[in-house]
């Protein structure tokens, strides 16, 4: 791949915003030349937190004020560049590669983008992969095996509203999948514990004031997704208000956010058990926001010893940009007509390329 820029953009499970890069890539290197995230309106939040239980009108409007949303974060980062293509994720609000049949949905509607930048968009990765058999999730382990294939073994761990990880190296992408909650469970309590007016654990402060339920901790690991075989993925609802309210008690905030803190870190750790070559792990690269949680970081060298955990800055990636870089390299490949899933991570029944491209 030439040296060339683009743009990527991301919303997570967790519905924080829209996260927007202007990346240069070269080879397999790259360079993140602006990142910024900028946060969704608190009605438009709402409408993407409830989308599940909006009529067909109102999901219609939703996927293109969201639209809206992603031109205007990408304008922000391209300021006078010229990329080449633009990348964008959409906003997940729902995802079912169990359903029968299987299918995904992404908002953001790259028609509007596309006119709004004047650039040529792909959007809406996911399906195609589906329809070739796969889960369409997760798609960063094609763009961790172009980063890291050539080094040593590393686990490349994203904890965004879910986890994902990706054990990468000695040539080869070995094995990829969901593993499980990330941040979106701590999320999830902040907001209904304070009614809305805080949406997560800053700097997981109350989850250091609080003593985790070690027994509830267990009890929450039983729970038949862990016990699933690769590759698998999950839809933010899997873990969302009715795994939580079965389980938690949310009185005592502080308590209840270090107990899954402590059971996100856990289950991690129980996804990597079964990891080929796992004596030969190197070290754990950690992006998302869940790198930004001292409390969530500490828990997981914890669990993972004696194999370092680091954050992905230590790799000249920042950890909140991961994502949307990954996805304009997705769409340099598309763009190229280069297949851009991974097989392996995602069970489709072969190379394809994702996502729907729409002109300048």
């Amino acid at each position: 791949m030439a040296a060339t820029l683009a743009v990527g953009l991301m919303s997570g499970t967790s519905a924080d915003g829209v996260t927007a890069v202007l990346a240069r890539f070269d080879g397999t290197r790259v360079e993140t030349l602006r990142q910024r995230t900028t946060p969704y309106p608190p009605a438009l939040k709402r409408l993407v937190l409830d989308a599940a239980s909006l009529r067909t009108p109102e999901l219609s409007r939703l996927n293109v004020a969201l639209g809206e949303a992603f031109a205007a974060a990408a304008r922000r980062v391209i300021g006078r560049e010229r990329p080449e293509v633009v990348g964008s994720h959409g906003q997940t609000v729902w995802h079912g590669p169990n359903a029968a049949p299987p299918n995904t949905l992404q908002l953001g509607e790259p028609s509007v983008i596309a006119e709004r930048l004047g650039l040529p968009v792909v959007a809406d990765f996911r399906p195609r992969d589906m329809a070739a058999g796969g889960q369409g999730a997760p798609l960063v382990p094609a763009f961790d095996e172009f980063l890291f294939a050539s080094g040593p073994l590393r686990a490349l761990q994203n904890v965004g509203g879910i986890g994902n990880v990706s054990l990468v190296g000695r040539g080869r992408l070995w094995t990829a999948f969901d593993t499980g909650p990330g941040n979106g469970l701590m999320d999830l309590a902040v907001r209904l514990a304070t009614r809305g007016r805080r949406h997560f654990d800053e700097g997981g402060k109350l989850a250091r004031q609080g003593t985790p339920d070690e027994r509830l901790v267990e009890r929450m690991l039983r729970h038949p997704y862990f016990k699933k075989k690769a590759p698998k993925s999950l839809d933010k609802d899997d873990f969302g208000r009715a795994f939580l309210e079965r389980h938690v008690e949310l009185r005592r905030l502080p308590d209840a956010l270090a107990t899954l803190n402590l059971f996100t870190a856990r289950s991690i750790a129980l996804a990597y058990a079964g990891f080929p070559q796992r004596e030969k792990l190197s070290e754990v690269v950690v992006s998302g926001g869940g790198a930004l949680n001292p409390v969530l970081m500490e828990n997981l060298q914890r669990q993972l010893a004696p194999v370092p955990v680091v954050a992905s800055d230590v790799h000249g990636i920042p950890v909140m940009a991961k994502e949307a870089l990954c996805f304009a390299w997705l769409a340099l490949r598309a763009w190229r007509g280069e297949p851009n899933n991974n097989p392996l991570a995602t069970g489709a029944r072969g190379p394809r390329v994702l996502g729907k491209i729409v002109p300048a």
